[in-house]
């Protein structure tokens, strides 16, 4: 584990394998923390990949900053772990909120960009209803913490055949959710409540794009997921089965298997 200042925040990251290996960057949804990658961490290593992985801020072990976060901000304190590890471009790839912030960043910093991985995520900008809800969501957690609405989710989070069937899954995104930092959550729900639309972003990416989405994924589901990659015709799409929100935990070798496939088909 590391610790960096960026932009006046302390971020805790972890940069596993060989310095020459291929930089791969991922970026956890909310509300959870680096802890979620670890098996593709494990993976990447082992094909002598480099993976790193931060905690955002307000998220983790990182520095928790009150307010509103932007997803710019999001994206400039990537830049700057980049900027310290000395590393000129990456995969980029993220989960939910984590793939947000992965199009906001080729969005701000298209030339770090190697290549894209979207794991069960959405371009579209939030509705005036959705950032209603996001804005109320922030207020309950500060008011109330997080424990109940941990408990509310987690047969979304992960399909609700894993939540028995997978244990140990299920205590580990449990444990993330409850152990979020209630003001860092909310500060991030605002700041994805004002979110922009990605869809041309993605339409003027030149660079590979794998995209991944759980089968029984409630909140993008296949269908949904189908309505905007067409924008991105060379995209590899991947279709997880037996899994929900998070099929990087649900299934791992699986999404390990199509990860590697890609960044050595694709990229190298």
């Amino acid at each position: 584990m590391n610790t960096i200042t960026v932009n006046g925040t302390a971020l805790r990251y972890d940069d596993h394998g060989p310095a020459d290996g291929l930089p791969v960057l991922l970026v956890h949804g909310h509300p959870f923390n680096r802890s979620m990658w670890r098996p593709q961490v494990e993976a990447l290593t082992r094909a002598g990949h480099r993976a790193v992985t931060p905690d955002l801020r307000g998220y983790g072990e990182s520095e928790v900053v009150p307010g509103t976060t932007a997803f710019a901000e999001f994206a400039d304190d990537l830049a700057a772990l980049l900027d310290h590890l000395g590393i000129d471009r990456a995969v980029i790839g993220g989960v939910s909120m984590g793939g947000q912030i992965t199009m906001e960043f080729q969005r701000t910093h298209p030339g770090r960009v190697r290549a894209l991985i979207l794991c069960d995520t959405s371009p579209a900008p939030e509705l005036e209803a959705g950032k209603e809800a996001r804005r109320a969501m922030a207020d309950r957690l500060l008011a109330e913490g997080m424990a109940g609405y941990a408990d509310e989710v987690i047969d979304k989070m992960i399909a609700p055949y894993n939540v028995t069937a997978q244990p140990e899954t299920a205590a580990h995104v449990l444990g993330m959710m409850r152990t979020t930092d209630p003001r860092g959550a909310a500060a991030a729900l605002r700041g994805r409540a004002e979110r922009p639309s990605y869809l041309g972003t993605l339409a003027a990416t030149d660079v590979p794009v794998l995209v991944v989405v759980g089968a029984d994924d409630t909140y993008t589901t296949v269908a949904d997921t189908q309505t905007w990659t067409p924008v991105l015709p060379q995209a590899d799409v991947i279709v997880i089965e037996g899994a929900g929100h998070l099929p990087n935990l649900e299934q791992p070798e699986t999404v390990n298997t199509a990860l590697l496939h890609f960044l050595h088909t694709e990229v190298l």
